[in-house]
């Protein structure tokens, strides 16, 4: 348990890379500009919460529902798929019915800010570094966080509507990439999985024939 600030460093380097919220930062526009407020105490707070509970429990809890890493990488691709269309088309697909309170919660919090990449990456440092020093480096990164979503009227009077509305489609574009490749990446892992198992019962099918010589 001891600090290393070489390993926090080395912790806050790969997070920041892999959250990624100035890459956001257009997504965040467009969600404030569709549902107000954003929140932005709530949100890394919670965000926070998430990604601790998942470095310390993640493995079980996928375990307890019978999902792996790949699954949930390629449900949150879908749903990073869906915040493009919206970018890229004008159009509303996610339902705004929660409570303005909570409505900030998808897409921002998952699968934006804890992601599937962000769980992944957690995972990785827990067999690398000490739990303290990934802990300290997260928390630096929710700071940031907070610092970009608090920012959000200043980046929108620097930009004007019509600067948001090209950085809209353009990362809208960014984006919808992004979820295909996530898809796809994540998707051979699952078909591979498949294939192995239905071998697998191929296999004691046979091996059941030869026994009992039918």
């Amino acid at each position: 348990m001891n600090i290393d600030f070489k390993e926090i460093v080395s912790a806050f380097v790969v997070l920041f890379a892999i959250i990624d919220v100035t890459g956001c930062i257009p997504v965040i526009l467009d969600l404030k500009q569709k549902r107000g407020e954003l929140y932005p105490a709530r949100v890394t707070i919670i965000s926070f919460f998430t990604l601790t509970v998942f470095l310390f429990l993640g493995e079980v809890i996928l375990k307890l529902f019978g999902v792996d890493l790949s699954s949930f990488a390629v449900a949150g691709s879908i749903v990073i798929f869906l915040i493009a269309l919206e970018m890229i088309l004008d159009i509303n697909i996610f339902g705004d019915k929660s409570p303005k309170e909570v409505s900030f919660i998808v897409p921002l919090v998952f699968p934006l800010i804890a992601g599937a990449g962000s769980f992944t990456t957690l995972l990785s440092l827990r067999a690398e570094f000490g739990i303290i020093n990934i802990i300290i480096a997260l928390a630096l990164n929710m700071g940031f966080v907070y610092f970009v979503l608090k920012s959000t009227g200043v980046i929108e009077k620097i930009l004007g509507k019509g600067g948001i509305y090209v950085l809209r489609k353009f990362f809208g574009i960014i984006l919808l990439a992004i979820s295909v490749k996530l898809f796809t990446s994540n998707l051979d892992p699952l078909l591979n999985q498949l294939a192995f198992v239905k071998d697998t019962e191929a296999i004691r099918i046979f091996l059941e024939q030869t026994l009992t010589g039918k």
